[in-house]
C-alpha cells in the first residue's frame, strides 16, 4: 500500500524536474507514510524515503510505520536537511509551496547556501494531492464507513430536535451520537443553523432556540481511519411554509439535475453549470455564491472542485460533494449536501439520509 503510493510519487519526480521532494502537509505526510503524529517532515528521492521528527513522535513512527527510516533531529530542521541533502548529492529539491511558512523556507535557503554546490529549493504544488484524488479499495470502505456513521448522526438528529433547544444542543447531541458510534474525531464542527444563521453557509451553532416554521440546516459528518464524510440536510418543524417549499424544491432538483449527470470524463465544471442554472433560472443567482462541490478525503476540502472555473474532469475513484444552496439574508438558507463518488464510468451516493422539507407537521 505504502510502498505503492511510493513508487507512484516517485514516478513524478522526474518529470517535475525533482531529484527529490520535501512533504510537510499532514494529509499527503499520512498517505505516503501512515504516520499520524502532528509534526514532521518526509524525504523521497528515488532511493531514500526518511521520516523527519523531533522526540515526541519516534516511538509512535516506529509503531505505524515500516517503509521509511526514520531520523530524530535534537537542533536546527533547516541545517540537518542541508547536511543531508548535500550528503546525498542533491540539487533539485521540491518543497511543496502551500504548506510551508515562508520563515522556515527562508532558513532552509540560508542552510543550503552554506556548501559549495548550488542546490535549488523548487516549490511544487499539488503532487501528492494529483495521487490522493484517486481512492484506493481502503480509502473507499473507510469513507463508506464514514458516511455510514453520517446517515445515522442525521437520522438521529432528525428525531431528537425539538423546538425550544438551543442550536448549541443539537450539535452536542449530535457530536456526542458520532462520537459514540464509531466517529475517531470530527472532520468539522457540526453546523446547527436556524432561521436567519441558516443564511450563512459555514454558520457555527449559538444559544438561539430552534422555532417552528423556520428553516433550520444541519452539516455533519464523521471520520474513519482518518478519512471523513459530509452531508447537509434543511428542514422546517410544524405546519408547512410555502416559500420554504418552493425554495427547497429548487434546490433539491439543482442536486438532482447534477447528480444524474455525474460520470467518469464530465467536466466538472460542467456540473457545476448544471446546477447552478436551475437557481439562476429561478431567479436566485445571487443566492448561490459558493462552488457546488469539493473532493472528501483525508482533508474535508480536496480535489476535485466542483465550481464555474474548475479545471478537474471527474473520474472513476474520485470522491467528492454536490451542495446547491440558497442563502437570503434575514430569511434563512437552504442546503442539501450528499458526498458521491464514481465507480464504474457512474455516480455513487455514499450518504443516503432521508431528504425532508418538513419534519413532524403541525
Amino acid at each position: 500500500m505504502i510502498s505503492d503510493r511510493l513508487a507512484q510519487l516517485r514516478e513524478l519526480l522526474p518529470g517535475n524536474n525533482l531529484d527529490c521532494i520535501i512533504v510537510g502537509s499532514p494529509a499527503n505526510r499520512r498517505y505516503l507514510s501512515g504516520f499520524t503524529g502532528s509534526a514532521g517532515w518526509l524525504v523521497i528521492s528515488a532511493k531514500h524515503a526518511i521520516l523527519v521528527l523531533d522526540f515526541r513522535y519516534i516511538e509512535q513512527a516506529r509503531k505505524e510505520t515500516s517503509d521509511y527510516s526514520i531520523e530524530h533531529v535534537k537542533g536546527d530542521f533547516a541545517l540537518w536537511f542541508a547536511n543531508l541533502f548535500h550528503e546525498m548529492q542533491i540539487s533539485r529539491i521540491g518543497i511543496e509551496s502551500e504548506h510551508v511558512t515562508l520563515s522556515f523556507h527562508h532558513q532552509l535557503n540560508q542552510a543550503l547556501e552554506k556548501h559549495e554546490y548550488k542546490k535549488h529549493l523548487i516549490p511544487v504544488k499539488n503532487i501528492v494531492e494529483s495521487l490522493r484524488i484517486y481512492k484506493d479499495q481502503e480509502e473507499l470502505l473507510s469513507i463508506k464507513e464514514s458516511c455510514r456513521i453520517a446517515d445515522l448522526a442525521m437520522e438521529y438528529a432528525l428525531g431528537m430536535l425539538n423546538p425550544g433547544m438551543t442550536e448549541r444542543q443539537v450539535a452536542w447531541e449530535i457530536e456526542s451520537y458520532l462520537r459514540q458510534n464509531g466517529s475517531e474525531t470530527l472532520p468539522f464542527e457540526v453546523i446547527v443553523a436556524s432561521g436567519a444563521n441558516s443564511a450563512l453557509p459555514h454558520a457555527r451553532p449559538t444559544e438561539k432556540i430552534i422555532h417552528t416554521g423556520e428553516p433550520i440546516t444541519i452539516d455533519l459528518g464523521a471520520c474513519i481511519k482518518g478519512y471523513s464524510s459530509d452531508m447537509t440536510r434543511t428542514f422546517i418543524i410544524g405546519k408547512e411554509d410555502m416559500d420554504f417549499i418552493k425554495i427547497y424544491n429548487i434546490v433539491l432538483a439543482a442536486q438532482s439535475a447534477a447528480l444524474s449527470l455525474i460520470r467518469a470524463g464530465v467536466e466538472a465544471s460542467y456540473i457545476d453549470g448544471i446546477a447552478r442554472s436551475f437557481i439562476d433560472n429561478a431567479g436566485f443567482a445571487e443566492q448561490f455564491g459558493h462552488g457546488l462541490g469539493h473532493g472528501v478525503g483525508l482533508e474535508m476540502h480536496e480535489p476535485p472542485r466542483l465550481g464555474a472555473n474548475s479545471a478537474d474532469t471527474l473520474q472513476n475513484r474520485m470522491v467528492f460533494t454536490v451542495e446547491p444552496g440558497i442563502y437570503i439574508p434575514g430569511w434563512g438558507g437552504i442546503r442539501i449536501e450528499d458526498t458521491v463518488t464514481i465507480e464504474n464510468d457512474n455516480f455513487v451516493m455514499l450518504t443516503n439520509a432521508k431528504k425532508v422539507a418538513r419534519i413532524r407537521g403541525g
